[in-house]
């Protein structure tokens, strides 16, 4: 997958066909064509990574969010690019999304296949580290957050995967 920007357009390749988000709506339809054409044509990117543990597995995906101008692509898993080539790491990032509500910040964070118990969330100012760790499954994240929070006013709950931490913002 290769990115370009041009003018304000960014333009991804996904290695079946480009999608541009030079227009908002444009874009967004552009990519619901591809996605519909790569499920249509069978369209799946599988590969082995040479030198990793014989069962490693690897998780990569990537959010897309359009709600405010342009167009926020951000990835997760646990595959990475290095200098050396992709590498599968025994931590995920889990998919987050953060959204800056009137007097505090909510954070969503997906972590299937984790125990409530095992999660832990550490805040500092305007960062939280997010760390999960089960049998078979461990994330970790740092999440910049739009703005100082009191650390001492966290509210969270957990069902199905989904955790959702509530922030007051400090004033």
């Amino acid at each position: 997958m290769s990115k370009k920007k041009e003018n304000d357009k960014v333009e991804i390749d996904f290695g079946a066909g480009r999608v541009s988000f030079g227009g908002l709506f444009k874009g967004l339809g552009n990519l619901i064509d591809l996605a519909t054409r790569l499920r249509e044509e069978g369209v799946e990117k599988r590969g082995e990574i040479e030198g990793l543990p014989r069962n490693a597995r690897g998780v990569y995906g990537f959010s897309i969010r359009t709600l405010a101008g342009k167009p926020v692509i951000e990835s997760f898993g646990n595959i990475r690019e290095t200098a050396k080539g992709p590498v599968v790491e025994e931590v995920r990032e889990p998919m987050v999304d953060v959204f800056d509500e009137q007097d505090h910040i909510l954070v969503i964070a997906e972590l299937p296949g984790v125990s409530e118990n095992k999660i832990k969330i550490e805040v500092a100012g305007d960062i939280v580290n997010l760390t999960a760790s089960d049998k078979d499954r461990k994330y970790a994240r740092e999440i910049l957050l739009p703005g100082k929070v009191k650390t001492e006013a966290i509210k969270t709950s957990y069902n199905n995967g989904i955790l959702e931490i509530t922030l007051e913002k400090e004033k």
